[in-house]
């Protein structure tokens, strides 16, 4: 182990000791963590999506430090170690990689996704899971989860058969979700066709091998810049943003997208 690495966990034994350690440390859970584990997580993603290799190695750090939080309190339970983790995970590469470690031979990409996924699936049926769906996490991002749904269900066939089967069925759930609006059916039936509508494009996206959870965040971003842009044309022009018509908001974003494109 590298000395970096022992110190950063004698740091959290510090902050953790029951008598010295940092007060919101000690009081912190394996439960409490994971919503700080989540956003670092994503704040991960934002840095590489930025490109920034001093912010990726940042936040890289940021994840890594909740690895190690979670291992010290895991350790001081009398569950397992920074150490078991690595190993678990060393172990788990290695079986799952065997044209690597044990019968060195050469597998296109695709035929290593799909022995990927078989190991795996041997490795949930051990495990106790039963059903094709089993395992798919619950706290994965809507989207996210949404798509790794409709993959294990396509493993047994439970599939639409291409990206054009999927466009009609969009079609499909959107005149069904117009159709509760057009009808006034309530909050609970639009809500519940609205979510088939996001599931169907989602795997759309699956189908043309887009993620979708990317695209979102990609136009979120987008949508920030734009809008940054146009509240500094309205305060150049000394205009309230409040007073703006249809109109005056149109001008404004047609310009934000023009000043887009060009610094591009």
């Amino acid at each position: 182990m590298s000395a970096s690495l022992q110190q950063l966990l004698l740091i959290m034994r510090k902050l953790r000791d029951p008598q010295t350690g940092c007060a919101w440390d000690r009081e912190q859970t394996l439960e409490s963590i994971v919503p700080h584990t989540l956003e670092e997580a994503y704040e991960l993603a934002e840095a590489v999506r930025s490109g920034d290799a001093t912010q990726i190695r940042d936040e890289l750090g940021d994840v890594l430090f909740q690895v190690v939080f979670l291992a010290r309190i895991a350790e001081e339970r009398g569950l397992f170690d920074f150490d078991a983790i690595a190993r678990s995970i060393g172990d788990k590469l290695v079986r799952r990689h065997p044209h690597v470690f044990a019968a060195p031979s050469d597998l296109t990409a695709d035929e290593q996704t799909r022995a990927w996924e078989s190991f795996k699936e041997n490795e949930r049926r051990e495990q106790g899971a039963r059903g094709a769906l089993d395992g798919v996490a619950l706290a994965l991002p809507a989207l996210t989860r949404a798509v790794k749904l409709g993959k294990r269900a396509s493993r047994v066939n439970f599939d639409w058969p291409n990206a054009d089967g999927m466009r009609a069925k969009l079609d499909e759930e959107l005149g069904e979700f117009e159709a509760t609006l057009a009808q006034d059916e309530g909050e609970a039936r639009q809500l519940d066709e609205l979510g088939d509508l996001l599931f169907v494009i989602a795997n759309w996206a699956r189908h043309l091998k887009l993620d979708p959870e990317a695209a979102l965040r990609g136009s979120n971003a987008k949508f920030e810049r734009r809008f940054a842009h146009m509240e500094r044309s309205a305060a150049a022009a000394g205009v309230a943003l409040e007073s703006l018509d249809a109109a005056g908001w149109e001008r404004l974003w047609q310009q934000a997208k023009a000043a887009e494109r060009t610094s591009r």
